[in-house]
């Protein structure tokens, strides 16, 4: 009897397990294909032989850092409350990028649980030394300062060693001649701040092996900036070189807005007082007209590289505005030439736009398997694939991820009651806006349950987001539009659908404006949801923050979505 029993137990456990698993009664939303469109005026003419477009990188790609590995370049930029994070790219010619895909690929590397979408991983910096590529970085909010190591730049990265000593964030890493590792960075002043915005440039010595900083072994750089009594503001991004005879700094200041610059300083020795460059800053766009055409604006946050045949480049932040100070699509990765002159370096001569088509860096093989990242172009995803592709990023981490790929192609998001205004992580996929005109579609397949609220969105913040979905009814189907903007009520229009089997959604943004669409199966019109909306709410001047906005799939279960 106690045999049977056990037997008769046995296979409740495995009903109940497999009741557990089956997820197909589950709400969620299927789709089956995803459509980006860039088509930018800037982009319109290809660069000339010879020349290069610039960004390298468009759309949310700021805070490079790059570095070296024989005749190869490695490149990593900020990704703050996205996940995967630090997104790592490979060149040969510095101009065209293959993805590698991302150096914190595993949740436990970095908690993003409930982060703010403008927290999380600020400013990595990558270095190459002995064989080991290392990723220096800060997880606001959740731990602090890291590194991460990996002797093959796709992986797989170490897990984090967390440096509570270090107060501030932009670590960098500077491998000295002598064998002495140093880990420079932005913190407070010594003492009282003695205005907004005053910090200070420190450095530690590392030792690798302990893996720990060494104790006392702090000491202040810069305090300010170029010159406190002139009360500069934030300055920040410290790398460190050693070129020549000389030990460089250089450092962002001036905030990440319009006033945003480089600025340069050496000494001969580390222990020497750094002096700062007479001709300071090397890189600005605050000094020309606003009102210019075509604005890049915003340029700073410098790190430079040197090609086997000896010349010298920098990667940095800009921004490309529109309607003289907004932009949507981020602060983006550019690439500028470095002169020298008398031991100084120089990106750009004062009073100088940045250019959109320099010519090209000499002597580098192209690079291959390059990534689309820059231009003009038409991006399609049928999720076809094993994986979801580098382009695509969840917000935040939790301990199931919020999607399924389907063998034969398309994705399913696993519906939760989370919206894109909460601290957790929704059931969201989204690529960056890498233009500022461009049209974004995806076909949701039918039918959906009730509660089920799925669709596109366009998503800059917590509290700058537009969401064009579909939601069944007591009648059938309706598309709806919510608005997250101050400016639009919560739910901004709707309109009734016909039963059938899928329903396609498109966004069109257009610098300003922003409209949006639905063709029902069987149509081949575009039918108006709501058009010529406001797109400036998505920009970083009314949503702040520092991240560029994202275009995505999302579903939400939602009690109030049963409504006739």
């Amino acid at each position: 009897m106690l045999k049977k029993l056990a037997v008769l137990g046995t296979l409740l456990c495995m009903l109940c397990s497999c009741a557990h698993l089956d997820k197909s009664n589950d709400p969620a939303a299927r789709f089956a294909w995803f459509n980006y469109e860039g088509k930018d005026a800037l982009f319109a003419e290809p660069p000339p032989a010879g020349h290069f477009q610039n960004p390298i990188l468009a759309g949310f790609y700021p805070d490079p850092s790059i570095t070296r590995a024989g005749d190869a370049f490695y490149m990593v930029t900020s990704s703050f409350a996205y996940f995967p994070g630090v997104p790592i790219f490979k060149s040969t010619d510095l101009v065209n990028w293959q993805s590698l895909g991302y150096v914190l690929d595993r949740p436990e590397q970095v908690n993003l649980v409930n982060a703010g979408v403008s927290r999380g991983i600020f400013a990595p910096a990558i270095r190459f030394h002995n064989g080991v590529f290392y990723v220096i970085t800060t997880l606001v909010d959740a731990g602090g300062n890291f590194i991460v190591t990996a002797t093959d730049p796709a992986g797989p990265w170490s897990d984090p060693i967390f440096l509570p000593e270090i107060d501030g964030i932009d670590p960098s890493m500077f491998f000295d001649k002598d064998g002495k590792v140093y880990i420079t960075h932005n913190g407070p002043p010594p003492g009282e701040p003695l205005y907004e915005g005053h910090r200070a440039i420190w450095m530690w010595e590392y030792d690798p092996k302990a893996q720990k900083v060494v104790k006392d072994s702090q000491r202040l750089l810069v305090n300010g900036g170029v010159d406190l009594s002139k009360q500069p503001i934030w300055i920040e991004a410290p790398h460190l070189y050693k070129i020549n005879d000389w030990y460089y700094l250089l450092c962002a200041e001036g905030g990440t807005a319009e006033d945003h610059s480089e600025v340069v300083f050496r000494a001969k020795k580390l222990t020497d007082e750094f002096v700062p460059f007479k001709q300071n800053p090397i890189l600005t766009q605050r000094d020309l007209d606003p009102n210019r055409k075509n604005p890049v604006a915003t340029a700073g946050h410098a790190d430079i590289v040197q090609t086997p045949a000896g010349e010298w480049w920098a990667v940095f932040l800009a921004t490309r505005n529109y309607d003289t100070e907004f932009f949507n699509t981020g602060r983006e990765t550019f690439l500028l030439p470095v002169t020298w002159k008398d031991g100084w370096p120089t990106i750009l001569p004062a009073e100088t736009e940045i250019p959109s088509q320099p010519k090209k860096p000499q002597g580098l093989k192209a690079t291959a398997n390059a990534a689309k990242l820059t231009g003009n172009f038409t991006w399609r995803d049928d999720f076809s694939g094993s994986e979801l592709g580098f382009e695509w990023n969840l917000l935040r981490t939790s301990d199931e991820k919020p999607y399924e790929l389907s063998p034969g192609g398309g994705v399913t998001l696993n519906a939760r009651p989370t919206s894109m205004a909460d601290s957790t992580q929704p059931a969201f996929i989204g690529r960056r806006q890498q233009h500022q005109t461009y049209s974004s579609s995806t076909r949701l397949e039918l039918p959906l349950q009730q509660n089920l609220k799925a669709g596109i969105i366009a998503f800059q913040s917590e509290q700058a987001h537009y969401f064009l979905g579909a939601v069944k009814t007591n009648n059938g189907y309706r598309v709806f539009l919510e608005s997250a903007v101050q400016s639009l009520p919560a739910e901004t229009k709707s309109l009734e659908l016909a039963e059938g089997d899928f329903v396609d959604l498109k966004i069109v943004g257009d610098r300003a404006s922003i409209s949006f669409y639905f063709r029902p199966a069987g149509k081949d019109d575009w039918q108006a949801v709501a058009e010529n909306l406001d797109a400036t709410v998505l920009s970083t001047q009314k949503a702040g923050g520092f991240v560029g906005s994202y275009l995505g799939l999302h579903a939400r279960l939602d009690q109030s979505a049963n409504n006739p």
